[in-house]
């Protein structure tokens, strides 16, 4: 029973680590399409890079200074639910 409970939060430790990668990864290729570095909407960009990390996008908005905040959900689910990420990026202070 112990090795079972040790498993789940070892798979929910990573999961966990694989949506905040996801939501990092999203939010900074859009915040480079919201400054006009790279080429895009800077949401529909975000859903790209999440989609290509097995994550979906719980929310995108664009913020003050040209910052951009992403919610991102992996689609694979673990018996304890599914994990989020959320990150934010913009211009360097």
């Amino acid at each position: 029973m112990a090795a079972v409970l040790v498993m789940l939060l070892a798979q929910s430790a990573v999961q966990a680590s694989r949506a905040a990668s996801a939501a990092d990864l999203a939010a900074l290729a859009g915040a480079d399409a919201l400054r006009g570095i790279s080429a895009g909407e800077p949401c529909t960009v975000a859903n790209d890079v999440a989609s290509r990390h097995a994550a979906r996008v719980l929310s995108c908005v664009e913020g003050p200074g040209q910052t951009l905040e992403v919610r991102t959900e992996l689609q694979e689910r673990s018996m304890l639910g599914a994990a989020t990420g959320r990150a934010r990026a913009g211009p360097p202070p």
